[in-house]
Order: C-alpha cells, then sequence, then structure tokens
C-alpha cells in the first residue's frame, strides 16, 4: 500500500483490485479505481461494466453537488473503447454535474458512435433540463467546447447551424472549438480553410494557455498549413510536437504507403529540429 493518502501506488494495483476497489464502500479507494482504469486502457469487459455502473453512482457528492466518481468513470470509459458504453454516456449528458457531462461529450467523441448527435445537439442549444452551470467564472452553462468537438469529430454535418454562432462566442477557447468543429464539418475546403487560418491566426495570442489549446485543435484536425506557425509558436515543445504529430498521421493517411509526401517530409524535419 502507498502510505500517502491510502491509496495503493500504480505498481502494486492490480486489475482485479482496482475492480474490487471500485465496487467497494471506500470513496477515496473507487475514484483512485476509475482513474486508474481510464490510465491504463485495461482491456477487460467487467472493468467497463463497473465503471457504467459508477456513471450512476450517488455516495460520491461533494457538498457543491458535483460526482468525482462519475467524473473519472466518463473519462475512463472513453479511454477504454469499448461501445457498450455508448449508451450510459448519452445518460451521462443529463447528469447535474457540468464536469460529468463534459467528460461523457469527450468520451463519446472518443468513441466514435454517432448514436450521441441528437443528445449532443440539445446539449449545445441547452436544452436538457436538470443540468448546472459550470461553478467557476464564466459559469458556462454546457461544456460547449467538448460538445462542440465531438460533434466535428463525429461529422456531425447537421449540426452545422447550431455550430456556427459559437464562432463569436465570448469565450475564446469556444470559438476555437467552433472553428475546429467547422473546418471538419464544411464540405467546401476553401471555406474549411477559413476556419483553419483562424486558429492559425489565435497561434499569436498572447495568453499561452490559449495558445497550448489551440496547438491541440490544430493536431486534432490535421491541418498540414499549420506546420511551420506551430513549430514557431511560443509553447513548450512537447506540445508543438504533439501537434506536429497529429498532422504527420493526417497526412500519411491520405499517401501512398511507399512513398513519403513533401508535406509529410516537412512535418518530419520540423519535428526533428524540435527534439
Amino acid at each position: 500500500m502507498n502510505t500517502v493518502s491510502g491509496l495503493q501506488d500504480d505498481s502494486s494495483l492490480t486489475v482485479d483490485q482496482a475492480i474490487a476497489n471500485l465496487q467497494g464502500e471506500d470513496l477515496g479507494l473507487r475514484v483512485y479505481a476509475a482513474w486508474w482504469l481510464g490510465r491504463f486502457r485495461v482491456d477487460a469487459p467487467e472493468a467497463v461494466d463497473v465503471l457504467m455502473a459508477a456513471l450512476t453512482d450517488e455516495a460520491d457528492r461533494t457538498m457543491a453537488g458535483g460526482y468525482p466518481l462519475r467524473r473519472n468513470a466518463a473519462r475512463a470509459l472513453g479511454k477504454l473503447g469499448d461501445r457498450r458504453a455508448v449508451p450510459a454516456l448519452i445518460q451521462a449528458l443529463e447528469c447535474s454535474d457540468f464536469y460529468v457531462r463534459e467528460a461523457a461529450a469527450q468520451s463519446l467523441e472518443m468513441l466514435g458512435d454517432e448514436a450521441c448527435i441528437p443528445k449532443l445537439m440539445a446539449l449545445l442549444q441547452d436544452q436538457v433540463p436538470g443540468t448546472l452551470p459550470a461553478p467557476e467564472p464564466p459559469q458556462l452553462a454546457q461544456p460547449f467546447d467538448a460538445i462542440l468537438e465531438a460533434l466535428g469529430t463525429l461529422e456531425a454535418k447537421e449540426a452545422i447551424p447550431l455550430v456556427a454562432p459559437f464562432l463569436d462566442h465570448a469565450v475564446p477557447r469556444i470559438q476555437y472549438a467552433a472553428a475546429r468543429a467547422m473546418y471538419q464539418l464544411v464540405a467546401d475546403r476553401a471555406e474549411a480553410s477559413l476556419y483553419a487560418e483562424r486558429l492559425v491566426n489565435a497561434l499569436a495570442n498572447n495568453d499561452l494557455q490559449l495558445r497550448r489549446i489551440v496547438l491541440a485543435d490544430l493536431g486534432a484536425i490535421g491541418y498540414l498549413p499549420a506546420a511551420e506557425a506551430i513549430a514557431q509558436t511560443l509553447a513548450e515543445n512537447s506540445l508543438k510536437l504533439i501537434a506536429l504529430k497529429g498532422l504527420l498521421e493526417k497526412e500519411l493517411q491520405q499517401s501512398e504507403p511507399q512513398n513519403l509526401s513533401p508535406g509529410a517530409i516537412q512535418v518530419m524535419t520540423l519535428m526533428d529540429s524540435l527534439l
């Protein structure tokens, strides 16, 4: 046992123990077990079962009304990659806890099942009753950035009229999430590039945290013309490498396996320069 806070360390905990802990009575161990199962992407059907059950847990609730165990369970289910969790995660989009809804939207994006699109669209319009806003400023009604990113990844073209207004949202990171989604959703590539260029321009933002967010957005959409700007961004090299990796993976998907495209070579050269 790890003597700090009574939790087992990562090296000593086993899958069976984590599953047992998640079903036990010690709330600290339960929250940790849910995190651990996701952190190590445990490939076990019984892990998915107990994590889905944890999405309806009522025992672990903060004074402010949040559900820490549900949050960890929702995050873990996306990492485990089992689509059996989709219905339970869709139901979790109705949870009163803002961060449970955020985690559920992110995991549904990872699982890639289009069944969640109608509920995500309803949530984007703040039409799901019983949900509470974020507990801290700017106290958003919904995790709009996570929802927008999920709709973009899921290619929910029917959501374009709902996504477009968020390009002018007061919160910059939500504007960026909308631009990212619009790039993925619009059919016209010239128009799509305009949304991607909004993200490229945002790499010059004075706020480091916002630059980090934009790096992740550009890596997620694999926008190749952003390669040089990504490499020059004032941010950690590790984050720039992750973004460039996203560009490279996208380019390799579109190239012949035997021949590296000039774009792929450019990105690899930039990555080498950051190592």
